[in-house]
């Protein structure tokens, strides 16, 4: 049993930034990875970034260069500071932990709640 908390989410003019961040709790000793999706009304959680615990990154194209995933291992957080933010980038965001980072666009492990991210024109 994994417990997932986020918060940074919030209303954010066009090319402005946010951070968000995760912190993990409970049983996480087989969690290897960690990573951000989001979800459009009507449409399925797909993958903005993710982060093994060496360090292996994946992005999504539509935010490679613009968001940045990292992780403090020691306080089991991870992190994702979204920079130039478009209306596109509007959605809900959830926090993932999962026993690998192979296979991201699997919808698979533990889910924080969610933070919603709103960028205004």
């Amino acid at each position: 049993q994994v417990q997932l908390v986020e918060s940074g989410g919030g209303l954010v003019q066009a090319g402005g930034s946010l951070r968000l961040s995760c912190v993990a709790s409970g049983s996480i000793g087989s969690v290897n990875a960690m990573g951000w999706y989001r979800q459009y009304p009507g449409k399925q959680r797909e993958l903005v970034a993710g982060i093994t615990t060496g360090g292996s990154t994946n992005y999504a194209d539509s935010v490679k260069g613009r968001f940045t995933i990292s992780r403090d291992n020691a306080k089991n957080t991870v992190y994702l500071q979204m920079n130039s933010l478009k209306p596109e980038d509007t959605a809900g965001y959830y926090c993932n932990a999962r026993r690998s980072g192979y296979t991201w666009s699997v919808l698979r492990g533990y889910w924080g709640p969610g933070t919603q991210v709103t960028v205004s024109s």
